[in-house]
């Protein structure tokens, strides 16, 4: 085993952070319910560990930057997934259709060494992991919001929207713990299982939805979705159903997605007039570990500093659903001006929106 590193700071570099970070991740996919993407992880960590050489794994092994933070085992995992997916290399059926007694590492190797070549492009940049299921924890934080005196009508700021998926969350229905939001039967309906209270059932209406991204994908070009599937957890097969709902709706009515940086895309939209009688809120999931430390610095001043000028008729808010790397799942923290300045843990949830497990502290 690799040294055991506690990832209090997601962006470790360091000897042995790179096995560390395949063991992490391995862990995280196990207690999400994802083993067949922890087996895919794990062979790839084990051709690492015995030193297998080749382009790609020297290229991982040598990594210069925060692997967890850079996501570079799920960056993997996704071009092997593409593999499968695209039929290229039949072996990989027995992992992703999670037979036991297979030796995953040999086979893993193989499909490495015969498609290095597309591979290899896969490190390149992040994975696109975008999940209508995460929109769920989005509203549950409006309700939240609404119930603390804010406007109930949203207009809404998402950084890293990949393909404006949870940009079209006002045309999915959810069933929130009995509180029911949204049209029916929506594009979409989300109902995850629901620990602790619910959230408050207030009306609320989303009356604007914008987002970026430094690359963002086109759900209506095949090539594009594809990418977008094979960072799907195979053994999560609902996501795929969902994909293909997404998919439909963008061809229907694309989402409003700019290609911008996040800092860029924020300084721009604060410096825009705002309605009175509406929340202004910034939103992002599983988003904040790529943005670089400049452009998180320039975020939060932007943000605060907007956040100074906030008034109850154009308050301001901002919901993040991020990983904590420790306990394995994802953390719902709310911030909002005037009044409620101070980070609050409003909720923990599945990372892919199988559960929420609600427990807002009083602001």
């Amino acid at each position: 085993m690799a040294e055991d590193f506690q990832f209090t700071e997601i962006g470790a570099t360091g000897p042995g952070i790179v096995t560390a970070a395949f063991d992490n991740q391995v862990a995280y996919c196990t207690a999400a319910n994802a083993p067949v993407t922890a087996r895919v992880v794990q062979a790839v960590r084990d051709l690492l560990e015995r030193g297998e050489g080749g382009a790609l794994l020297d290229a991982i092994r040598g990594w210069t930057g925060a692997p967890l933070a850079d996501a570079l085992p799920l960056r993997i995992a996704g071009g092997i997934h593409s593999l499968h997916l695209k039929g290229s290399e039949p072996g990989l059926a027995a992992i992703y259709e999670n037979r036991e007694g297979t030796d995953d590492a040999a086979l893993a190797s193989a499909a490495i060494r015969a498609h290095e070549a597309d591979l290899l492009p896969w490190l390149d940049g992040p994975p696109q992991t975008n999940e209508a299921g995460r929109s769920s924890n989005f509203i549950a934080a409006m309700l939240w919001l609404t119930d603390k005196g804010l406007p109930p009508r949203f207009d809404c700021l998402e950084i890293g929207s990949s393909a404006g998926i949870n940009l079209m969350l006002d045309r999915y229905h959810y069933d929130l713990g009995g509180v029911q939001v949204g049209p029916e039967p929506g594009a979409m309906c989300f109902a995850p299982e629901w620990k602790g209270p619910p959230p408050p059932d207030r009306h609320i209406e989303i009356v604007r939805t914008k987002g970026c991204d430094v690359a963002p994908v086109d759900l209506t070009d095949p090539a594009q979705a594809l990418r977008l599937k094979a960072y799907i957890w195979p053994e999560h097969t609902v996501r795929f159903e969902r994909m293909e709902a997404a998919i439909a709706e963008a061809r229907r009515a694309a989402p409003d997605l700019v290609r911008m940086n996040a800092a860029d895309f924020v300084e721009a939209e604060l410096a825009r007039p705002q309605e009175p009688g509406t929340t202004r809120v910034l939103m992002h999931s599983i988003v904040w570990q790529y943005v670089p430390e400049d452009q998180q610095r320039r975020i939060t001043a932007a943000m605060e500093a907007a956040g100074a000028r906030a008034t109850p008729e154009r308050p301001l808010a901002w919901i993040s659903l991020e990983a904590n790397r420790v306990v394995h799942n994802h953390e719902l923290r709310l911030r909002f001006w005037p009044g409620g300045a101070e980070p609050v843990l409003a909720a923990r949830a599945h990372p892919h929106g199988a559960w929420i497990e609600w427990g807002a502290a009083e602001a």
